[in-house]
């Protein structure tokens, strides 16, 4: 009712009506002075409220929550921005000094014969609005970071042929793959890896690169798909993985 009202008034031929929509125009975009001092405060005030409300949630609510969804019991996990939402079978282990957003999907595939299965190593940082999807296994080395809306795709959820998606069949085997990310790797933001690609020790990928095939340890890789752009100087340790 009021959108229609809106509308014919902003439509309308008289002034009458043209005059009264640029009044109610004028009073929803009215705004109130700032008052640097006094406003600067309340911000202030409002950052110290949420901040230490926000922490409280963490330790005594999310963090409990999203431990209890673990194999194993990881030390030293900080988890903000909420809790991940799980999907599906999944059996998670997790090592210490983690860092995980809340904004992050974890799906484990429905339709497997086994349990899907993501081993996540030490001080490995996922940044928000990840999405992890596991066929059958995904491992995440120590010292991994991945940064924001970074997708690991270990299966796709439909079939190829469009009769079985028409169906609503689920893929099948042979489009599930493993995913390895080994230590000190850096997937950048915007990052998809698809299954069946293990990515070598300390590489790093380029932002918004689609990896399709394996990478080897200790280069920089990009595009779609991507290839290796250089070798990186790394410490003969991360090289040997």
């Amino acid at each position: 009712m009021l959108d229609a009202l809106k509308v014919r008034l902003k439509n309308s031929d008289s002034s009458f009506g043209r005059a009264t929509f640029a009044i109610l125009k004028s009073i929803r975009s009215f705004e109130i002075p700032v008052i640097k001092p006094f406003h600067g405060l309340i911000y202030h005030l409002h950052l110290l409220i949420t901040g230490f409300a926000g922490s409280l949630c963490r330790i005594l609510y999310w963090t409990p929550l999203f431990k209890s969804r673990l194999a194993n019991t990881p030390g030293k996990l900080y988890l903000y921005s909420g809790m991940p939402l799980l999907l599906g079978p999944l059996k998670i282990t997790m090592g210490d000094h983690c860092r995980l957003s809340g904004h992050t999907t974890i799906s484990g595939r429905t339709s497997s014969t086994i349990k899907p299965q993501l081993n996540i190593g030490n001080n490995v940082g996922i940044s928000w609005q990840n999405e992890i999807f596991v066929g059958d296994r995904i491992e995440i080395g120590n010292n991994v970071r991945l940064a924001v809306k970074v997708r690991l795709v270990g299966y796709p959820g439909h079939p190829v042929e469009p009769a079985a998606r028409a169906r609503g069949e689920a893929e099948s085997d042979d489009q599930v793959g493993n995913i390895i990310i080994e230590d000190d790797v850096w997937l950048a933001a915007g990052v998809t890896v698809m299954g069946g690609v293990t990515i070598g020790a300390g590489t790093i990928v380029a932002t918004g690169s689609v990896v399709t095939r394996d990478l080897p340890p200790g280069v920089l890789a990009g595009g779609i798909p991507a290839r290796v752009i250089k070798s990186l100087d790394l410490p003969a340790e991360n090289k040997n993985g």
